[in-house]
Order: structure tokens, then sequence, then C-alpha cells
């Protein structure tokens, strides 16, 4: 008998996992690959209302040896996802929503919340859609029509002042938006923020981060508008296509796992478990 895990979820969350577990990316373990050592994977109740995966009879761990515990059955049916579809070589590099539990679980730099905020908010400094070219004029004015839609909605939406600049060190921005933006990471718990904090990495923005996380853009939007001007130099110069779609569609898979991740440890799911026989 092989138990197989279904959840039922939003649709714009459902077409994220799915892209999630179609993509694989080759930038996380140092240990990539491991033949497939188990057939079944299942999910059980664990202490305090956590859940555990088990591979046939052995429950899983995690890099730093403890137990793997998911907060939630959502996340845990996610994770299980991931084990449950990988072949006779178990690809760790594809495994996102797996790697960023470890992470949370072991906190392997020993970081603390107010550490994690610090290092979030130190990307708005450097943000990617702040900083903008002076030439030449087409992509002056991709960026201003692509860029400053999400900028107003992001000021807008938390009334703050960010702005934008063509000076190599960026704008300037007022400490009252760095202190709305530190009360507003403070409002995550430990574990959506490591995934939050994951996403502003991806993207090298917090303006792009939070419009996917509110849900104003979708994980390909963000992914796009992160990558302007390489795609508009591209467009100019050609590329390697091959090595263009790999990148891409690694980012988009990178992207999906951390927004997942985010709302799958800050939210209930309506979650429906079903058990088939192969």
């Amino acid at each position: 008998m092989r138990r197989l895990t279904y959840i039922q979820m939003p649709p714009n969350q459902s077409q994220a996992l799915k892209l999630l577990l179609s993509v694989n990316s080759k930038s996380y373990s140092i240990i990539t690959e491991r033949k497939k050592f188990y057939e079944d994977v299942s999910i059980s109740h664990g202490e305090g209302g956590m859940f555990e995966i088990n591979l046939d009879q052995r429950k899983l761990k995690t890099p730093g040896g403890k137990l793997f515990t998911a907060p939630n059955e959502a996340l845990a049916i996610a994770v299980a996802n991931e084990w449950d579809t990988q072949k006779d070589v178990l690809k760790f590099y594809s495994m996102h929503m797996t790697t960023l539990c470890n992470t949370a679980l072991d906190n392997p730099t020993f970081r603390s919340k107010d550490q994690m905020i610090t290092a979030a908010l130190k990307y708005l400094e450097t943000d990617t859609i702040c900083y903008r070219v002076e030439e030449p004029p087409s992509l002056v004015e991709l960026q201003n029509n692509e860029w400053d839609p999400v900028l107003n909605w992001i000021e807008d939406r938390y009334n703050v002042v960010i702005g934008s600049s063509t000076n190599i060190l960026g704008p300037e921005i007022p400490q009252a938006t760095m202190n709305t933006f530190r009360q507003h990471l403070g409002s995550y718990n430990f574990w959506s923020l490591t995934g939050l904090e994951y996403v502003i990495t991806q993207l090298k923005s917090v303006v792009l981060a939070f419009a996917l996380i509110d849900k104003h853009i979708t994980v390909e939007q963000a992914v796009l508008l992160s990558r302007l001007e390489e795609e508009f130099q591209i467009g100019h110069w050609g590329n390697v296509e091959w090595a263009h779609d790999v990148d891409l569609y690694e980012l988009r898979a990178r992207t999906a796992a951390g927004a997942l991740f985010v709302h799958f440890s800050s939210e209930s799911s309506t979650v429906k478990r079903k058990l088939m026989q192969d």
C-alpha cells in the first residue's frame, strides 16, 4: 500500500506548487543527489500539534539531526509531495520546501528574529527596482512603466516613502519607512520570516517580495520584474537560449517555494487528505 496525500488550496497557490514540483534547481545542497532508499511517504501527528514525515518506517530528520517536524498539515503535505515525487535518485536541489523547513528547524546560523529582520531590510537600501538608469531612453522608459506601478503600490499600501534614484548609492530611505517595514516584518513568526527573507534574497527586492506575498503580483511577474534589465539586454543582444530558460525557471521555482512557505507557515490552509492504493 502506498499512501498519497493531497491538499486543496487556492488556485494561485496550487499553480505555484505545480511550478515548484516541476522545476529542478541546483542552488542549495552540498550533497546534491543520493540513491533513493524508501518506497512509501506518509504524514503522522507529532508532539505539540506538529506533523512528521515518514519514509517507510523511518522518521525524516534534518541535516542537523533533529526530528523533522512541520507546524501544520499544509506544509507537511508540501514536503511529503517533494519526497514522494522523487524517482530512483533523490535530487535534494529540487526539494525547496524541505530545505526551507530544515533552515527553520536547525537555524544553522543561530540568528534571532531581530537579526533576520535587519538582514532583510538591508535589501531595501539596494532594492532592485529603486536603482534606475539614465540611458538608453528605451530602458529608462521600460523601468518607469514596469517598476513605478509596483513602487507606487507599496508606498500607498504601507503609507511610506521609498522613491528611486539613478545615483550609484540609491535612494535615501527615510527612517520612518524603515521603522514601518521593521514593524511589519515583526508580525511574522520565525518560520514565515524565514520564507520571506528567502524570497527577498531571490528577487533582491523587498518591494517585489512584499508585492508577491500580498498577492499584488504573481511569481512570474515578480521574477520578470526582478530581471527587467537583464531581459532588456537579452532582447537587444541575444542569449544562449537554453541557459536563459534554465536560469529563469530555477528562479521561478525558488521564488514560488519561498512564497508558498510564507503562506503555509503563517495561515491555516484548508486541507483534505485522501488515501489511495496503487
